[in-house]
């Protein structure tokens, strides 16, 4: 695991324990309104009971969404690896075909039509009938 990689996983998992915080507050802030606002103790025991076991469902909804978070940005991260891995893959080929067709002695070109079907090569002065196609190098 490269550097540039543990310095993204730090920042996920800085950005998603902060958002875990901030809900947890904010649930955590809600309760306390509604306790502060019972009359009798018993009332009051069963407020907190209520409002603890709320708290507790909210705490392991978050816990789950952010499990749920940290999966796609794993399943992204592998995706964007496959991706670069395949367009270097690419990249490597094109220049290997590149070279492979520069330093062959016997060029010939190929002919296209328009619906990209590869046709047999031509040479010299070969007239082609359809004007459609064109040569490549």
């Amino acid at each position: 695991m490269n550097s540039e990689t543990q310095y993204e996983d730090s920042v996920s998992t800085l950005m998603l324990e902060n958002i875990k915080n901030k809900l947890i507050n904010a649930f955590r802030e809600s309760g306390q309104h509604a306790a502060a606002s019972c009359s009798t103790n018993d009332s009051c025991n069963l407020v907190a009971k209520d409002i603890q076991a709320n708290e507790e469902l909210r705490r392991a909804k978050i816990d789950g969404a952010i499990t749920w978070l940290r999966t796609e940005l794993l399943e992204m991260r592998s995706q964007d690896r496959h991706l670069a891995k395949t367009l270097l893959d690419l990249n490597t080929e094109i220049q290997r075909l590149r070279q492979e067709n520069e330093s062959s002695p016997d060029k010939k070109p190929i002919a296209v039509t328009n619906n990209n079907d590869l046709e047999t090569p031509f040479h010299g002065s070969e007239t082609v009938e359809d004007p459609s196609l064109i040569q490549m190098n």
